[in-house]
């Protein structure tokens, strides 16, 4: 009888700790147009595009692959989690190596009292001298192109004579 109430109560914990909570977070998706600085490169425009990982995001927390695209097409990809309106921030660039490290990390402040959704970053890009650090601010520009829907098929009918 101990057994049973031992599997039992072990199987019921086993199940309750694989539950994850449903998302319950702001989605931040989206595109974003951004102007930026740092020492290495000075002022610059660069276009930022969010997209949630419902999979891997629960509770208040959102999980999302995290893009930034230069004016010249180079793109730098990786990822952030959000918690309410703070969100961190890691990003690759583009199998590249600057001064021989290959990873950004950042993180940003979305400010939704405007009438635009707006984020501020801050970021540092490591190197051998003390790191180069920068800022971005972020404006939600349009939200992520939705995938196209397959048109309904009806089903073919016999022609009647």
């Amino acid at each position: 009888m101990r057994k049973t109430v031992l599997a039992a109560l072990l199987l019921t914990f086993a199940l309750g700790a694989q539950a994850k909570a449903p998302f319950k977070g702001k989605d931040y998706s989206g595109i974003y147009s951004c102007t930026g600085s740092n020492e290495l490169v000075g002022d610059y425009e660069v276009k930022v595009t969010l997209k949630l990982n419902p999979i891997s995001s629960q509770g208040r927390f959102g999980a999302y692959e995290y893009t930034t695209e230069t004016s010249n097409g180079t793109k730098y990809a990786g990822q952030a989690m959000a918690d309410r309106h703070f969100m961190a921030i890691s990003f690759q660039f583009n199998g590249k190596s600057v001064y021989g490290r290959g990873h950004s990390i950042g993180h940003a402040i979305f400010d939704e009292s405007s009438r635009r959704r707006t984020f501020h970053k801050r970021y540092y890009e490591p190197d051998d001298n003390g790191g180069n650090y920068g800022y971005e601010r972020c404006v939600f520009t349009e939200p992520l192109p939705q995938p196209e829907k397959k048109a309904a098929t009806a089903p073919a009918t016999a022609a009647k004579p």
